[in-house]
């Protein structure tokens, strides 16, 4: 225990600084609220009792507090400045964001800056993308962590879980990503915009979204030229690895196909946070028709719009997102008359809607073809089941009307077609009016008489020819019933 103490003098421990590492390494500069906002939010209501905001605060940021003084001393963060409200800001160094790449799975390449100097001016902006975060990850308590606490503490935790449903983890988040028009995604040129979050949560639906927090001191003006900046970046087309040219963005992030005949470029999410002195309500409608041809789609006549080539804009209040979170019907898509959930926003619900019109359609089509495939098939196989019996019935009709001459048994059809054989006219078989058994019997009974020598006279001479004497058969046997 004095071990650890020494090498982390604060008590943090390795759970709590890989907290930091995963949040800074997104967020690039936060506050210890923040750390402790996205990745312990159980925390929040263990210490709800406190008899102040600041206790309370302090209560349940001392364990990420700890961590981040213990990783300062290991040169992994710095403080940073701090906000308008007094807190202190704290941002990863240059190694600290190589430990993050590890803990984020992301190539060292990919973290960016350090953020250093971020809290110079308060950090007013950087504080607003990550209350954007929060908002959009809704993060949940875990209830069996509180199972120790009050009745009361675990029923907040658990209205906490059953509130709205967030988009993605922390992983699922970058910070400050440029977007070059020009130059290399390293070295960008000029031309280019610049995200401040990129979201990619395929395990929500949401593969692939970029997304501009306003504090409202932007004019709708500088919006657009932002806006076509973005445009002109996913108009962009690069050789791929497989030496086909690709939209560039593509290279980076993995996204779906989009459907024939509609491929739309990547979601741009408009979050305005209103502390400045533009009033959100009178810029988005300037904005909406200044940048009218990026996003404005085909109208079908199945009532539904294809996007070929636009970009899907989307404007929600940071106030709105806090209190409804991601799935409730707060965010307005350029071009319709009403909020959806992001979900919807983002995507093409008519499209869906008519794509489903279609394939039910389609499907019931196949069922009524197989319905009258079965029914052909079953009248052919009673047409067929008729035509067997009339040729059976035909035969029978054919069938000799006696029975075998010998034993009185009906021929079996073998039987029949040989004794119905013919050579020129004239049949072939021998005993045509016998059975199998009858015939063989007849057959052996000839070759029996055949090989019998005539019997020797007592003087010597040569028989006379004679007429020949049948030996007669018993009474009840084949040949007698042959004979009559």
């Amino acid at each position: 225990m004095a071990g650890k103490r020494k090498t982390n003098p604060a008590g943090s421990t390795n759970s709590y600084r890989a907290d930091v590492l995963r949040v800074l390494g997104a967020l690039k500069v936060a506050t210890a609220d923040q750390i402790q906002r996205i990745s312990t939010p159980h925390l929040t209501f263990r210490h709800a009792d406190k008899p102040t905001p600041s206790k309370r605060k302090q209560a349940r940021t001392a364990s990420h507090t700890g961590a981040l003084s213990d990783m300062r001393k290991h040169g992994l963060s710095e403080n940073g400045g701090s906000t308008d409200t007094g807190d202190a800001l704290r941002n990863l160094t240059t190694k600290g964001l190589e430990a993050a790449s590890y803990e984020l799975r992301r190539p060292a390449t990919e973290m960016g800056s350090t953020a250093r100097g971020a809290g110079s001016s308060g950090a007013s902006h950087p504080m607003a993308v990550n209350e954007t975060v929060i908002a959009l990850l809704c993060p949940k308590p875990d209830v069996a962590k509180l199972a120790d606490d009050p009745p009361h503490v675990q029923a907040a935790a658990q209205a906490a879980v059953d509130g709205p449903s967030g988009v993605g983890t922390i992983a699922s988040y970058w910070t400050e990503v440029p977007l070059p028009a020009t130059g290399t995604w390293n070295a960008p040129g000029k031309g280019g915009a610049q995200a401040d979050l990129v979201l990619t949560a395929p395990q929500d639906r949401v593969p692939l979204l970029f997304i501009e927090v306003d504090n409202c001191h932007e004019t709708a003006e500088e919006l657009t030229a932002k806006l076509e900046k973005y445009a002109r970046f996913f108009r962009r087309r690069v050789k791929d690895t497989d030496g086909k040219e690709r939209p560039m963005w593509r290279t980076r992030w993995m996204a779906s196909e989009d459907r024939y005949g509609d491929v739309p470029h990547p979601p741009v999410l408009l979050v305005f946070n209103h502390i400045g002195e533009r009033n959100p309500n009178r810029t988005i409608p300037r904005l909406m028709e200044r940048t009218r041809h990026l996003w404005q789609g085909d109208r079908q006549r199945e009532g539904h719009h294809l996007y070929d080539g636009k970009i899907p804009i989307v404007a929600v209040g940071l106030r709105n997102l806090r209190k409804h979170g991601p799935t409730g019907p707060v965010f307005l898509r350029f071009g319709r008359d009403h909020p959806q959930p992001l979900l919807e926003a983002i995507g093409n619900p008519r499209r869906d809607a008519a794509d489903a019109r279609e394939a039910e359609e389609w499907r019931v089509r196949q069922e009524e073809y197989q319905a009258q495939l079965r029914k052909a098939a079953r009248e052919q196989a009673a047409k067929k089941a008729v035509e067997a019996a009339r040729e059976a019935a035909q035969r029978e009709a054919r069938r000799p009307a006696c029975a075998c001459a010998g034993c009185g048994s009906r021929f079996t059809d073998e039987r029949w077609e040989a004794a119905e054989e013919t050579d020129w006219g004239r049949p072939v078989d021998t005993h045509p009016t016998l059975c199998d058994t009858c015939k063989h019997v007849a057959v052996a009974a000839d070759q029996q008489e055949q090989a019998e020598p005539l019997p020797d006279r007592t003087d010597g001479r040569t028989p006379s020819p004679g007429p020949r004497q049948v030996p007669k058969p018993k009474s009840g046997g084949w040949f007698s019933r042959l004979r009559s």
